[in-house]
């Protein structure tokens, strides 16, 4: 039988090196946020004989614009991001576009004031607080027949916390390239990982739960290892099936859900990693860590 436990200090260093790692990419690349959390407007065009992104670009710098951001959706639109314009400041700026590569079809306009896009921030990380302390609260409750109940929900939203930092500190290094925002989507993106990584954590969870109980091992240790050998193929088949349906999103959906699916992608890998090797093998060392406390205690309630 692998065992899997018993090299977590290799898997808990590949880890810390994905999280030194990603923040170093979050202090050096940042994330860009789009109008959703940092106001603006976005423009949506369609031109009869579509130009080069790089032409498009230098135009929207000519035209007083260099703070652009410009994606190009599979249907052939434009989606152009900047600071807030008025409808009078979009038709010239329609106008300017005209002349330089033609017809044009405005296929949407939408503009986000800044005190609109603050309270969006904070509901954003409301929401993601407050999904990772139900975590908490939920599997505390659902292993609250288990010896250290709270280990199991700590567990988990340490792994959650894994799950969020590579992301973003990934998805920061792949936006520096390819002028990708941070929006809504993006934040449902990250939401969703939780969600799916905390499943996939519960699943082992579980397995550890029944295999205490039944005695299948004569150390937590060994029941641990081998509640994620017999969960690390339903685990692995589950992942892909998963990330079969996001690569359909990033190839025939379009930009629209980009960051949705770029988000998705990364978090069900890392995500899949960490439940497997980093949740149950906290689990491990926090058991552990509370024998070596209580060890001398015992040994001096005997003497």
């Amino acid at each position: 039988m692998p065992n899997f436990i018993g090299k977590r200090n290799i898997f808990l260093i590949i880890s810390g090196l994905l999280v030194i790692g990603s923040i170093l990419s979050l202090a050096i690349f940042g994330l860009k946020s789009g109008i959703d959390f940092s106001a603006g407007s976005s423009l949506t065009v369609q031109f009869d004989s579509a130009p080069a992104l790089a032409d498009l670009n230098a135009k929207m710098r000519d035209l007083g614009h260099p703070e652009a951001v410009i994606q190009e959706t599979g249907s052939g639109d434009f989606i152009i991001h900047i600071s807030v314009i008025t409808d009078a400041q979009k038709n010239d700026l329609e106008a300017g576009l005209e002349t330089a590569f033609g017809t044009l079809s405005e296929q949407g306009f939408e503009s986000i004031d800044p005190t609109i896009a603050g309270d969006t921030r904070k509901i954003a990380a409301g929401a993601i607080a407050l999904a990772a302390v139900g975590i908490l609260l939920y599997l505390t409750y659902a292993f609250r027949r288990m010896p250290k109940p709270l280990h199991y929900g700590t567990g988990a939203v340490i792994a959650l916390l894994h799950d969020v930092v590579v992301v973003l500190g990934i998805f920061a290094i792949l936006a520096s390239i390819f002028g990708w925002e941070i929006d809504l989507v993006f934040v449902i993106g990250i939401l969703a990982v939780l969600g799916y990584s905390v499943n996939n954590t519960v699943v082992i969870y579980d397995r550890i739960r029944e295999n205490v109980l039944r005695g299948v091992a004569p150390t937590f240790e060994a029941t641990v290892n081998r509640s994620v050998v017999e969960t690390v193929v339903r685990s692995m088949n589950t992942s892909f099936t998963t990330i079969i349906a996001v690569l359909a999103l990033m190839l025939f959906v379009g930009a629209t859900v980009e960051n949705l699916a770029i988000v998705m992608f990364i978090g069900i890998l890392v995500g899949t990693y960490d439940s497997l090797f980093i949740a149950p093998a906290i689990l491990v060392i926090w058991d552990n860590f509370d024998k070596r406390r209580l060890a001398p205690r015992v040994s001096r309630a005997g003497t």
